[in-house]
């Protein structure tokens, strides 16, 4: 039995797809079971309710060879510990008491830096949590999200593209259908033991302004690059309801991205994944713009 927290994102909805091709028994902790697919609401065990409910957790792991744990980081927390280690207690607990053998948890390259980086060092302190529990664990290590840029489908259209990080900064970028098999392929291993980081690079190191010039050949219309300021940004939050915790945690995370964070790991055949973002660009940003 293969538990997934978090099954209708970015990630999870993708992992979930790669699994129902399989045979084998899936149980999916979800708030709202119609955002799922129909076949997952056929072929799956469905456990309604948050994987931040004791009770809910109980449900879902009683009898689990393998937990997939993606804890979503609440907007109006007072701390991003309190988003990722306090909300995962319920879940370190549950493992605990139903002795679920494997644990695979989404978290971010960089452990080990001593590089303070919000978001990212309270995801590492929730590795430490589950690997605690003794279970075999596997934290994916991931730089940042390709997939963040459909965020920006709206000012693409108008042939822009931001971030707060200098325009030739190059850094890896990874494509979410490359953690979900990534993910897949532990979740379906029964071998492994141990606690281990699986550091993961994604298909390639860019730039901002590497971004830009690809969707501009992509696209096939000019796309620039446009700095923004971390002020203005963490104000841009607030005003959207982000905790003033929660947006300074983003804005440490993206400084510490330009400090060489997520560069500190040798980029290897091993680490890199099949996705480059000429390919993703291709396959869903282009017709997210078109749409």
């Amino acid at each position: 039995m293969i538990v997934i927290t978090a099954p209708t994102g970015q990630i999870g909805g993708k992992l979930v797809s790669t699994l129902l091709t399989r045979e084998e028994p899936l149980r999916l902790v979800v708030r709202d079971p119609a955002k799922l697919p129909a076949e997952a609401r056929r072929r799956a065990e469905i456990v309604v309710g948050s994987h931040r409910d004791r009770d809910v957790l109980d449900q879902a792991l009683d009898g689990a060879d393998a937990l997939f744990w993606l804890m979503p980081a609440a907007a109006t927390a007072s701390s991003p510990y309190e988003a990722y280690v306090t909300a995962s207690i319920p879940g370190a607990d549950a493992v605990v008491r139903h002795a679920v053998p494997r644990v695979v948890i989404v978290s971010a390259l960089g452990r080990g830096s001593q590089i303070y980086a919000g978001h990212v060092s309270a995801s590492h302190a929730m590795e430490d949590l589950f690997r605690s529990t003794g279970a075999h664990v596997r934290a994916l290590a991931l730089p940042t999200f390709m997939d963040n840029v459909l965020r920006q489908v709206a000012t693409i259209r108008d042939g822009v593209v931001s971030g707060t990080l200098p325009a030739d900064f190059r850094m890896p970028w990874i494509a979410t259908k490359d953690i979900a098999a990534l993910a897949a392929e532990y979740l379906l291993d029964r071998t492994w033991t141990g606690q281990d980081s699986v550091e993961s690079l994604g298909g390639e190191d860019l730039s901002h302004q590497d971004v830009a010039e690809i969707l501009s050949e992509v696209l096939g219309t000019p796309i620039r690059y446009q700095l923004g300021d971390r002020t203005v940004v963490k104000q841009f939050l607030a005003d959207r309801g982000v905790s003033e915790a929660m947006a300074r945690s983003m804005m440490d995370m993206d400084l510490a991205g330009e400090r060489g964070i997520n560069n500190t790991t040798p980029r290897t055949a091993e680490n890199t994944t099949p996705t480059t973002f000429r390919e993703f660009a291709e396959e869903t940003v282009k017709p997210a713009v078109a749409g």
